[in-house]
């Protein structure tokens, strides 16, 4: 598929390839492939043993389009209709790839060759292209990370710290508490206070919110559970030593914590004028890409499908996500004195 320009096609192509985050391979392959013929030169980057980055330029870019090309599990088959392309990765994140190279060869049609595009592995575990990515050159000014913001341009993302609360008791009959400790009455009672503390409240971020996500424990009703455990998220929106601080002091007895998952926030750069701008509560790649430049997010799809049994980018979308990538590049550029 080597029409760079039919971002429904280069959609079609990547989403009917299986790539789960750790085999994104068959993706990388085909855009180093279809960009190495259109004339792009590219560079890959060794991020661990069959994955890599993939960084495709024809001229040292000033703005570079960045986004992921894997996917979560299950796998869901390429389908189509008048409306909407189908599948896993199709709005998390192939058809922002796609968009992103149909926008870069309007961009070179129209004589602005300075532009790079960058796919990155692993942005659904832990995001560790990107922050191998952070050693890659050449970069430009600007970088514009793809993710699905309904085509609003994000200015801000709300980082989250995994908050993890393992409990010990001690197992006895229920009829004599007095002979033991539930772990479980242990855990409810830390994550009650945990729940109760108040959160903090960015201008532009907006406030943190609290997730307990998952409770395990107990081994019976008659008994006193001699173990349980919680996983709490937390979407952040400042800097978290005191956030952790308060919530090691809310833990009963008995009750260890531990943080084992932190994502940063990040704030963008000024949006240039006439933007419908927002701030994204989702975690990407893009804390990890701050030395690429002055950062941006943006792309067609909600992040309200991706993940799920119906993800699909309504085609509408896709070309308007198109258009837009060609006009923010064109209005940060413009800021760039020309070469």
């Amino acid at each position: 598929m080597d029409d760079l320009a039919d971002a429904f096609g280069l959609t079609r192509a990547l989403v009917a390839l299986e790539t789960p985050t750790g085999s994104e391979a068959p993706a990388t392959d085909l855009l180093d492939g279809t960009l190495t013929r259109a004339g792009y030169r590219t560079v890959r980057q060794r991020v661990s043993a069959g994955r890599d980055n993939l960084l495709a330029f024809r001229e040292p870019p000033a703005l570079v389009f960045s986004t992921h090309v894997d996917c979560v599990p299950p796998y869901i088959p390429l389908s189509e209709d008048d409306d909407a392309i189908r599948g896993r990765g199709s709005c998390d994140a192939k058809g922002l790839a796609a968009a992103m190279v149909a926008a870069a060869e309007r961009l070179a049609a129209r004589g602005e060759r300075r532009i790079g595009l960058l796919f990155l592995v692993g942005e659904e575990n832990g995001s560790d292209g990107a922050r191998v990515a952070a050693h890659l050159e050449p970069r430009g000014r600007f970088l514009v990370n793809g993710e699905p913001t309904e085509n609003r341009l994000s200015i801000g993302q709300k980082g989250s710290l995994r908050i993890d609360l393992t409990a010990t008791g001690r197992a006895a009959h229920s009829a004599y508490p007095d002979l033991g400790e539930s772990a479980i009455a242990a855990l409810l009672d830390t994550i009650e206070r945990i729940r109760r503390m108040p959160l903090p409240h960015d201008p532009l971020l907006g406030s943190s919110t609290l997730n307990v996500g998952l409770i395990r424990g107990g081994v019976a009703p008659n008994v006193l559970a001699p173990e349980a455990s919680a996983q709490l998220l937390l979407r952040t929106v400042e800097a978290t030593d005191g956030l952790k601080t308060t919530i090691r002091s809310l833990a009963g007895p008995g009750v260890a914590v531990s943080f084992p998952v932190e994502l940063p926030w990040h704030k963008g750069g000024a949006a240039p004028p006439g933007w419908d701008t927002t701030v994204v509560s989702f975690a990407s790649d893009l804390p990890f890409l701050t030395s690429w430049g002055e950062c941006y997010q943006l792309g067609p799809g909600t992040i309200r499908v991706a993940h799920t049994a119906d993800e699909h980018i309504d085609k509408a979308d896709l070309l308007r996500g198109v258009a837009l990538y060609v006009r923010l590049a064109t209005d940060l550029l413009a800021r760039e004195a020309p070469r």
